[in-house]
């Protein structure tokens, strides 16, 4: 089966790609990140993606997309209806499911299930509405138990690692929690 993986980015991607490869799919993937601020961090996490595609002989799809006035302003929408996140996985999604359909994939999955930190059941849903509208399969994995193998093997690739998820608001609050952090093991 061949199968589209949208890149949330390197580290979360590369126990993924093992993952599918190891059950016998042939898998490519598919940067497509307008979320990421500010457009250096982008620069840093598409350049890993290059990276991991030149390392495990990966073939990746590159939709360099990034207007960053439309994207706040589709963040800014999901902030005030309480789900910012889902809106950034639909717009990515629904982008990976339409790649796949048009480009002959049987089915799309994503990175962005890797991380012990994204709502997967928000995910899911994203991505099987995204199916349903583009006409292909989202292929569901929980990539969660590979979280420990996947940031080993990213380190030993050298692979560049970023401290928050994507866009500017999850920057915001991963220092935020950072602070905290610091702040409660200072008292």
């Amino acid at each position: 089966m061949k199968v589209l993986l949208h890149i949330c980015c390197a580290p979360c991607a590369v126990m993924c790609v093992k993952s599918l490869r190891d059950v016998g799919f042939e898998v490519t993937g598919l940067w497509f990140n307008p979320s990421i601020h500010p457009f250096g961090e982008w620069k840093k996490r598409r350049q890993a993606v290059d990276e991991l595609s030149a390392s495990i002989d990966f073939a990746v799809i590159y939709n360099d997309y990034f207007n960053l006035e439309e994207n706040l302003a589709r963040l800014l929408a999901g902030s005030a209806e309480g789900d910012r996140c889902r809106a950034c996985y639909s717009e990515r999604l629904l982008n990976a499911a339409q790649t796949a359909k048009r480009k002959g994939f049987d089915a799309f999955c994503t990175s962005l299930l890797y991380s012990k930190y994204q709502n997967h059941s928000a995910i899911e849903q994203v991505g099987r509405e995204a199916a349903e509208l583009a006409g292909v399969e989202f292929l569901y994995r929980d990539f969660r138990p590979l979280w420990g193998r996947g940031i080993t093997a990213s380190k030993r690739m050298g692979l560049y690692r970023q401290r928050w998820c994507g866009c500017i608001f999850s920057e915001f609050e991963a220092e935020k929690e950072r602070e905290a952090r610091r702040t409660n093991s200072s008292e």
